[in-house]
């Protein structure tokens, strides 16, 4: 659909990217399943308030992530007019005072969210575990910190959202945001989401490292990024399988092997070749991650080993 023709609530629509959603929806669902299986049974207001939780805290992600990211992203429109999406402020779908008051919003919502949450549930550090996960996006995109453009974007990324993210829905439902069944599963976890940190670079290579931003991308080159990338989604199948979670693993590696064999066209500048690579590697954690949440609630959370 062509920008201009685009009503407000279409470019709304279009600015909460739903395509990115299971990015932070799965893990959310995964620390559900866990926590559940810890507290020996599933707490629907603590589903609900996940539910909840999760789509303010998305809203508040990609709406900031745009307005941080609005000056490499105009960039980014200049060196390739007609090599990638709309970006929702330099394409004018928005504004940015907009978008930052929208994002500013959802994510106040998300504290909200949390502090009824923690006294309704009797979860007393859901709201500085919410503040937690709040913080990290912070840090990543928004002054004065800013990691995604100094280095080491990537890796508090991984941490957000392989590990306070889940940690947060395990508490949620069990009362310990870290018991030893979940610990069993964050190391594949934090694998898998280092892997999508690494690829979400590669279409931006050129015009993040003309913005200056540092990346993993910037710094390796897209090659180095790629192997890197799959080397980590084996090193999570590994880790699940080391763990137990025998049934995950033939999912992670079927996409993973159709994520591989897209590898060599997903070079530099080929923007559609790179979508359909990450959307492989996408299938693999998100696919592999909701097939091991199954696999241990219809087992009870009982493994081969």
């Amino acid at each position: 659909m062509a920008v201009e023709s685009m009503g407000a609530a279409a470019r709304w629509r279009y600015a909460l990217k739903p395509a990115s959603w299971p990015k932070v929806f799965v893990p959310a669902v995964f620390g559900q399943a866990v926590g559940a299986l810890v507290a020996g049974r599933l707490s629907g207001p603590a589903l609900l308030w996940g539910v909840l939780w999760t789509a303010a805290d998305i809203a508040f992600i990609v709406w900031l992530n745009d307005w941080g990211d609005r000056e490499v992203d105009a960039l980014k429109r200049r060196m390739f007019p007609r090599g990638c999406s709309p970006k929702t402020i330099p394409d004018g779908l928005l504004s940015a005072r907009a978008v930052l008051g929208a994002g500013l919003g959802a994510g106040g919502l998300a504290l909200g969210l949390a502090a009824v949450g923690g006294a309704g549930l009797g979860r007393p550090a859901l709201l500085p575990l919410a503040a937690l996960s709040l913080g990290i996006f912070v840090a990543y995109t928004l002054p004065p910190l800013r990691l995604n453009y100094r280095g080491g974007g990537e890796l508090l990324e991984m941490v957000g959202v392989g590990g306070v993210l889940p940690a947060l829905h395990v508490y949620a439902q069990c009362g310990e945001g870290a018991p030893a069944f979940f610990l069993r599963w964050l190391p594949g976890l934090l694998a898998l989401s280092l892997a999508s940190a690494l690829a979400s670079g590669l279409s931006d290579e050129e015009s993040d490292r003309a913005g200056g931003k540092r990346t993993f991308t910037t710094a390796w080159g897209n090659t180095r990024a790629r192997r890197v990338t799959e080397g980590l989604v084996g090193l999570g199948a590994l880790l699940w399988l080391v763990a137990g979670g025998v049934l995950a693993v033939p999912v992670v590696l079927f996409f993973g092997g159709r994520m591989m064999r897209r590898s060599a066209g997903a070079v530099t500048n080929a923007f559609a070749e790179q979508g359909a690579y990450k959307q492989e590697l996408h299938r693999a954690i998100w696919w592999g991650t909701a097939a091991l949440a199954a696999s241990l609630v219809l087992t009870g959370g009982r493994t081969p080993w």
